[in-house]
């Protein structure tokens, strides 16, 4: 069940910071204020989303390669907690820092300061997350062709 359960849950996080990062980039090169601040909304509601995936997929993870050895599951083990330290101690607070300076039509040099950090620490992130995705699909299509 984990091997169905991770995958998902790593996709889901992907994807859900991947919506966030461009609704960001997005409505910062071309939109009003108001959209900015609607967009600041919205991520701080996907947290909602977003933080129980990475729980799911740090743990199913964990769970998964506890024994393994091999250098795909190691490279895994190594970005773990560096996704997870960017996501709580800079993406989470960013996000919620952004999203009340917005929301008070605050958009000065402290809320674009944050918003480079917050966009640097979620490209970051994605490419972590990318690399464990595809080291992921790696060692499945292994099994695969192992099994048969």
């Amino acid at each position: 069940m984990l091997r169905v359960i991770h995958p998902i849950a790593g996709v889901i996080g992907f994807l859900t910071i991947f919506v966030f990062w461009t609704s960001t980039l997005y409505s910062e090169l071309f939109a009003t204020h108001e959209t900015v601040a609607a967009v600041k909304s919205m991520i701080v509601s996907g947290l909602f989303i977003l933080v129980p995936a990475m729980v799911i997929v740090g743990a199913s993870g964990m769970s998964l390669g506890r024994r393994r050895k091999d250098a795909p599951v190691l490279a895994k083990k190594k970005r773990m907690p560096i996704i997870a330290m960017n996501g709580l101690l800079i993406l989470v607070p960013a996000a919620i820092f952004l999203n009340a300076k917005a929301s008070a039509g605050s958009f000065d040099i402290s809320f674009y300061a944050v918003q480079v950090v917050e966009l640097l620490a979620g490209a970051t992130n994605l490419t972590l997350m990318g690399l464990s995705i595809r080291d992921g699909r790696a060692m499945t299509a292994r099994r695969r062709r192992a099994g048969k």
